[in-house]
């Protein structure tokens, strides 16, 4: 996927309610330089939007704001994989069907990956991977499915080899460290995605070490929940998302910001108060959850945004 078009709506509708979006377009994907959805290595994508988010939060308007990361499906996966790479900095994420586990639905058979594995570094940017159209298992609504289809900026051709294997490890890498996630961070998953697992969804709910975690699962709701649904539901999604972040948004002091220098971000842990708050299930019931304490409601807070689909990636405007 990519920003200026398919994100925009969603740049738009945050910026609406009071917060700064920020966002880039991958290597290789929208407007940016590269073979087209080829991803060498996921951990240079990563390393692409920790540089260029970092440099907006050090600048000066922006200092004292909350910094929230906002992923959809394989953006994420790139907001996790941040918060691994720098536990403390971000104050909060949005995981909108985030990429923990690509659906079996979707994914090559086993033998198939055997083989292709086989060959990865000899034809890695062949575009044979079998595997089913993302946008018509994505989206619902039949006429922003086809919007979306005539958006030339959007890669729809077979995944390239080393792209479909390097999405499978990272995901599985996701997969393998839910109990590392200790940052707030907010589910939003539809019950019938078929492109992303929302059994693994539940999984990093349930695992992560978070004394500030909440999920909401849409029954009926696919996986393109804030670009693929009728409006009426694309609405109560944002809905949900703009109160999760007026609840978590605070202004910083600077010295609140200030890390000790002897330690390695890596090594930092975040450890915060907690109070119980209520979490709505998929099933309309609700049960208790620990949230943080000492976060006064504040406006004004920017999100560095990513997002894309499996195979076809995009970033948050």
């Amino acid at each position: 996927m990519e920003c200026s078009d398919f994100m925009r709506a969603c740049g738009i509708k945050l910026a609406t309610a009071g917060y700064g979006v920020f966002g880039i377009d991958y290597e290789g994907h929208g407007k940016s330089m590269g073979a087209r959805c080829y991803i060498q290595k996921f951990e240079n994508l990563v390393a692409d939007c920790d540089r260029f988010f970092k440099s907006i939060c050090d600048m000066e308007d922006y200092r004292n704001k909350s910094r929230f990361l906002y992923g959809e499906s394989m953006g994420g996966a790139v907001a996790l994989l941040l918060h691994r790479k720098d536990p403390t900095f971000w104050d909060g994420a949005v995981l909108v069907a985030p990429m923990c586990k690509i659906s079996e639905k979707v994914k090559p058979h086993p033998v198939v990956i055997t083989l292709l594995t086989q060959v990865e570094e000899i034809i890695p940017k062949w575009k044979i991977v079998p595997t089913k159209d993302v946008i018509d298992s994505a989206f619902k609504d039949p006429v922003k499915r086809e919007k979306i289809r005539k958006n030339k900026l959007i890669y729809q051709d077979k995944p390239r080899l080393k792209t479909a294997l390097e999405l499978l490890r990272t995901s599985m890498d996701v997969e393998d460290s839910l109990s590392e996630v200790r940052m707030p961070f907010f589910i939003l998953h539809g019950e019938a995605d078929t492109v992303t697992d929302p059994e693994v969804s539940r999984a990093l709910y349930q695992r992560a070490a978070s004394t500030d975690k909440t999920i909401k699962l849409y029954p009926g709701m696919w996986h393109g929940l804030t670009a693929g649904e009728p409006d009426e539901n694309v609405e109560l999604v944002f809905s949900d998302i703009v109160a999760w972040l007026d609840e978590h948004s605070r202004h910083w002091k600077p010295e609140e910001r200030v890390r000790p220098r002897s330690q390695p971000e890596k090594k930092l842990h975040l450890a915060a108060p907690t109070k119980i708050t209520r979490v709505a299930s998929s099933g309309g019931t609700e049960g208790p959850m620990p949230t943080q304490e000492g976060r006064p409601q504040r406006r004004g807070s920017f999100l560095c945004g990513l997002g894309g689909r499996p195979q076809q990636q995009q970033c948050r405007m």
